[in-house]
């Protein structure tokens, strides 16, 4: 037994209620294997079912531990299914496999084997590598059934899971049980937060990804999906733990490179040409020079060979990290569908405003270098949940933009993407001719607040108050905080939700002052702080609004997290149509879908009463 699943198992922490933090979906097989082979009762997942040469395969699941397996009827007497290992025989002749990690490596190569075109896995099929949205999973896995009715109800693919790694979830689990995880810093709230906050590990969540799809019988659809290992951090201190970020990512199906820990620590010489001359390939600048001239654009040699002189020691770091992801899959899947992948270059840690001459020279070095770049994401001035103030500035933007990617043949990238307006969103679709992609993360918890908070159901309401309570101690503590960026943001926070609500802002007098201000306002998910803190909540230590409890990787924080496993159908359903219904905004004001089919989708969305239905109609 691995040391990730007896920690599990020794803490009580099943997957019902705490899914994805092993990279299995089996935590105890001897058990399950037992139960199954006695002819106890277990879910049969029966829109599961998929084909592969040895037969079909359905998905089983014990309801109590969550534990699943995989089912086997072969097609023939003496079919097997070669390479998946731990196999029992039933009496009725069926073979039944553990829902391990490593059975679903050699499961995604035996479907894509026999139908290439299988949507089971995360791929980079279709029109993914244009046109996409990024549903991003900050704190739980409760939205997938969501997204998977959005994308059956709209017909489109989009990223169906999208996080930041190592931030957001755990790459290395056996570190994580060492206390190995490095710290992510928070300025906001004036401390380091461990890696990982969110208590999933990459694996547990590209399995449970997959299985979701298999459960409602999405994968019928035929329509292709991704996930977005994001934000992958190149160079710096992640030198030493490159490999297993890597194999950690293999199901990922889209990688975001983030430069910004290499360009963090280099420093730009005085000689920039000349050290440009020393270190960097004159064919290659050749290359870049010609293919920038290509689209238009003029070179100041000055500027150029202090960006060449700042980006190249994280392009070659990025050219290794890159070559690794692909011998890592070349190494694990058989089939060309399988190992493809989608590349997105994140451009906007540069400083400032992105000039179309940057992203023309980003885009030519990555071209120079053998990366195909399917997304680019410049920085335009984007505040994150915040509209952007000027239509008729952002559409000047975007066009400069567009005129550079559309000659290399890459869509661009909106990274803080949520909350955005209507006009936003249909700027960037009109101008783009909606290649694009729409990165949205903090929305959903936000959803998540709506719905517990608009439940009729007392233990949903008591989540509701003890999440606010948490939210707004952090914002108290903060808005008195010895440290300067602490308390600014705190204080804005605050201060915001008071100004909407009609109050005075003058509240900082003392602490005492402040906390009457704030207990003073009906308890809100619209209030700034409560949108500001609450995804720290999901991982905090027996709810504590303590920052040495935040992001706690110890029984204690798995416990908390499975406070929001236990929320109502009627929380359930209220999360899923307001994650669908955003989804559907998003695809009609981008040009993703059309207005009909919008309409179309948004009325079937609001006639639904129950989860079951609603989880009925995703594989219709």
């Amino acid at each position: 037994m691995s040391p990730i699943n007896r920690f599990l198992l020794q803490n009580n922490l099943r997957i019902s209620s705490n899914p994805c933090v092993s990279p299995d979906f089996c935590l105890d097989w001897p058990t399950l294997r037992s139960k199954l082979q006695a002819g106890g009762a277990v879910t049969v997942h029966a829109k599961s079912r998929f084909e592969i040469a040895a037969g079909f395969v359905t998905l089983l699941e014990d309801p109590a531990t969550g534990d699943c397996a995989w089912r086997l009827d072969a097609s023939h007497a003496g079919a097997t299914a070669q390479g998946l290992s731990e196999g029992a025989a039933l009496a009725d002749g069926a073979s039944v496999f553990p829902a391990s990690f490593a059975n679903l490596l050699v499961l995604k190569n035996l479907a894509q084997s026999f139908d290439p075109a299988t949507t089971i896995f995360p791929t980079a099929a279709q029109k993914l590598g244009q046109s996409t949205l990024g549903i991003g999973a900050r704190f739980t896995t409760l939205h997938w059934p969501a997204v998977e009715w959005a994308m059956s109800a709209l017909e489109i693919g989009v990223t169906a899971n999208q996080n930041s790694i190592p931030r957001e979830l755990v790459y290395d689990v056996n570190a994580m049980l060492d206390g190995r995880l490095d710290t992510v810093p928070f300025p906001f709230i004036g401390t380091n937060v461990p890696e990982g906050h969110q208590g999933q590990s990459v694996e547990g969540m590209s399995h449970g990804c997959i299985l979701s799809k298999l459960k409602t019988g999405f994968h019928r659809r035929g329509i292709a999906w991704s996930f977005n290992a994001d934000h992958q951090p190149i160079g710096g201190k992640f030198d030493s733990r490159e490999d297993q970020l890597v194999e950690g990512c293999v199901l990922a199906s889209y990688i975001t490179f983030d430069l910004s820990p290499e360009l963090a620590q280099t420093k730009v010489p005085d000689d920039a040409a000349g050290w440009v001359k020393s270190h960097v390939p004159a064919d290659l600048i050749a290359k870049v020079r010609a293919r920038v001239a290509s689209v238009g654009l003029t070179l100041n040699e000055t500027e150029l060979a202090k960006l060449l002189a700042y980006v190249w020691p994280s392009m070659q770091k990025m050219k290794r990290r890159d070559e690794k992801y692909a011998a890592a899959r070349a190494r694990l899947f058989s089939t060309k569908v399988g190992r493809e992948y989608l590349r997105e270059l994140s451009i906007d840690e540069l400083p400032g405003l992105t000039t179309p001459e940057t992203t023309a020279i980003m885009l030519s070095l990555c071209e120079a270098l053998g990366m195909k770049i399917h997304f680019v994401a410049p920085a335009f001035g984007f505040q994150k949940n915040m509209p952007y103030p000027d239509n008729a500035a952002l559409r000047g933007l975007i066009e400069k933009q567009w005129a550079v990617c559309r000659r290399f043949e890459s869509s661009i990238g909106f990274h803080s993407g949520s909350g955005k307006s209507a006009e936003n969103y249909q700027v960037m679709g009109e101008v783009t001719g909606s290649r694009l992609e729409i990165k949205t993360s903090g929305r959903y918890t936000y959803e998540m607040g709506r719905a517990i908070f608009a439940s009729k159901n007392a233990a949903d309401q008591a989540l509701w108050r003890d999440w606010y309570t948490f939210t707004v101690e952090l914002a108290l503590k903060g808005a008195f905080s010895s440290d300067a960026t602490e308390q600014k943001m705190a204080r804005v926070f605050i201060t915001d939700a008071l100004a909407k609500s009609g109050k005075p802002v003058d509240v900082f007098a003392s602490e005492a002052t402040a906390r009457a201000a704030i207990e003073a306002l009906p308890p809100s998910p619209e209030h700034m702080f409560w949108f500001e803190y609450n995804f720290l909540y999901v991982l905090a230590g027996g709810g504590r609004a303590e920052k040495v409890a935040l992001g706690d990787h110890s029984p204690a924080g798995y416990q908390q997290r499975a406070r929001f496993y236990s929320v109502s159908d009627e929380t359930r359903l209220g999360y899923a149509k307001n994650v669908a219904s955003y989804i559907i905004f998003l695809a009609e004001n981008t040009g993703l879908a059309s207005k009909a089919r919008c309409a179309g989708a948004a009325k079937l969305l609001a006639g639904y009463t129950s989860m079951d239905a609603f989880l009925g109609g995703i594989s219709n």
